[in-house]
């Protein structure tokens, strides 16, 4: 049963709204005001939101912003409701993200419809797509149903990468994101001194290369290859048209960098306070974390010593003494270059 907040200070509006979406098999939540509706939101986590505009305390504008800028509630479709004297208003709403609106006083048929629009479109952006071409397609696919995109091209240019293969440089224009088809990906920057820090970590299933897109600035790191791959481009003309037509892949992309973000934050925080034994322990959790695959009991991976060097900020020779000394205490195995981790919690725990 899908879960709708309804957020309306009219007593009777809110009441005989309720009314008609619990006779048509939805769970219901109400709010009085926007203060008590983006408290509900955060709390009841709604599959969609109904919200008056004007308001006290919080007007429907307000709750939008504030929901907006929650990565939990920042993908939950948004309908305003709207006096014939606020239609004026209503392209601010648009602007902000509401997905629909409707003009009080409204019928069932038009309320239901517009629902059913919208949990439709939701659901679309929320199917787990197979993480290859394919799914990539249907990804595709499914977005044009948001605003008939008929020209949206059905190919993506394909390039098959070996291992250290580049992908684009730092300081260079994007033309396009990137799909990894089979493979892992790195991102990376290099200083004067030509060592590398390893931005970002990549595998079959993602993307990549989306923010120097929307910022329409230059890479600010360089993409390679770790193994070799398969990757999609998605050209700048077809990934924009799918960003500012539609509300839900917008917010699906915002949710993306939002998670980048917090990793990079976090892998700034451990360089910064973290001990060498400890970096390049979260180094290995980190490898483990982005891909090791469901079922396997323990993670393995052919790794250069010089790349987790990179992810772990610290130098080559380092590494190698470190990993010799995780082998020793039996959290890890080496078999020539590749690294068996065998005590995954040990290290995601081991202490500064």
């Amino acid at each position: 049963m899908k879960k709708i907040l309804l957020i309306e200070d009219n007593i009777d509006v809110r009441e005989n709204t309720a009314e008609i979406l619990i006779l048509a098999n939805y769970e219901v939540i109400t709010a009085k005001n926007g203060k008590e509706g983006v408290e509900l939101a955060l709390s009841a986590k709604p599959d969609l939101i109904i919200c008056d505009i004007m308001m006290p305390t919080l007007d429907g504008y307000g709750v939008l912003h504030m929901l907006s800028k929650n990565s939990e509630t920042a993908t939950i479709p948004f309908i305003f409701l709207t006096a014939k004297a606020e239609r004026s208003e209503l392209r601010k709403g648009m602007d902000m993200g509401a997905d629909d609106y409707l003009t009080k006083p409204f019928d069932s048929t038009d309320l239901l419809s517009a629902i059913e629009s919208r949990l439709r479109k939701s659901e679309i952006t929320k199917t787990e797509y197979a993480k290859n071409k394919e799914g990539l397609n249907e990804f595709l696919d499914g977005a044009k149903e948001f605003e008939d995109l008929k020209k949206l091209s059905e190919e993506n240019e394909v390039r098959t990468l070996k291992k250290k293969d580049s992908i684009y440089f730092e300081g260079n224009y994007p033309k396009g994101i990137f799909f990894i088809n089979k493979g892992k990906i790195k991102t990376f920057r290099t200083n004067d001194q030509g060592k590398e820090f390893i931005t970002g970590l990549y595998k079959e299933g993602d993307f990549f290369g989306y923010l120097a897109l929307l910022e329409e600035s230059k890479y600010s790191d360089s993409a390679s290859a770790l193994e070799d791959a398969e990757v999609c481009m998605i050209p700048k003309e077809q990934f924009f048209t799918l960003i500012y037509k539609n509300a839900e892949i917008s917010r699906k992309f915002i949710k993306m960098i939002s998670d980048n973000l917090e990793e990079k934050e976090e892998q700034l925080l451990q360089l910064a306070y973290n001990s060498v034994r400890k970096r390049v322990a979260e180094a290995l959790v980190m490898l483990c974390k982005r891909y090791q695959k469901e079922g396997d009991k323990n993670f393995s991976m052919n790794m250069p010593r010089e790349d987790l060097a990179n992810l772990a900020g610290t130098a080559t020779e380092t590494t190698i003494r470190t990993l010799s000394d995780f082998k020793d205490e039996g959290l890890i195995e080496i078999k020539g270059s590749t690294i068996v981790v065998r005590e995954y919690e040990k290290l995601a725990k081991m202490k500064n």
